[in-house]
């Protein structure tokens, strides 16, 4: 059962994943939509804050629920990819503050955002599939590889590196690392200062930076 929830605090929203290991499953895509839902029909102002509790930001795919979908498992998939598409161009600014670990899908999820601060003591950021012998889907390497600088693209998916956060820093998959007791305050003051861009603009902005990212993450959702 998810445990997604959302708060708001004053124009910033705040969006939970929980407090456990946070896995992708159909239920936390439909959570996660409605709660996006909700803060797209707020007017006004407004940010949008991805976080969580304890050890993890999100430990990745929930495999069980991947292999007990059976055939359903490739529409669970695309859909997950249909999901980052809207972060991805989602018409605020989103930041990612990460708590704890985010691997695999986890992490992917971090790059859909459009910022992103990470807890200094604790976690770290990996896409660990070559390890799996897991080959990534062509719309998830899309966004991966739109995230990240070349070399790090690489060393990310050829060698599975965990990164915590002063080498996320310096790689630039995290624009910052901050103590755990800032985290939440910092990425607050953040998103705060943001808030007042025109969604209309900025919602535009990021469909044509990411344009061919969008195109293969629903191609390749449409595929199947």
């Amino acid at each position: 059962m998810s445990q997604i929830s959302l708060v708001r605090e004053k124009e910033v929203f705040v969006l939970n994943l929980g407090s456990d290991e946070n896995r992708i499953t159909p239920e936390f895509l439909t959570a996660t939509h409605d709660a996006l839902d909700e803060v797209e029909a707020s007017e006004g102002a407004a940010a949008l804050i991805t976080t969580a509790e304890g050890k993890f930001f999100s430990n990745g795919f929930d495999l069980q629920t991947v292999l007990e979908l059976g055939r359903e498992a490739i529409g669970f998939l695309a859909d997950t990819q249909a999901l980052w598409a809207r972060l991805l161009t989602f018409p605020m600014p989103t930041i990612a503050a990460i708590n704890g670990h985010a691997f695999g899908a986890g992490a992917v999820h971090v790059l859909a955002h459009d910022f992103r601060i990470m807890r200094q003591e604790r976690g770290y950021i990996c896409l660990p599939e070559i390890d799996l012998k897991v080959q990534f889907r062509p719309g998830m390497m899309a966004l991966v590889k739109s995230a990240l600088t070349p070399n790090i693209w690489r060393d990310a998916t050829l060698t599975g590196a965990r990164y915590a956060a002063a080498a996320a820093v310096i790689a630039g998959i995290a624009d910052e690392a901050v103590p755990e007791e800032n985290l939440r305050a910092r990425a607050l003051e953040r998103a705060a200062a943001l808030a007042s861009k025109d969604r209309k603009t900025y919602g535009a902005m990021k469909r044509q930076m990411y344009a061919d990212v969008v195109e293969q993450l629903m191609a390749d959702s449409k595929r199947g």
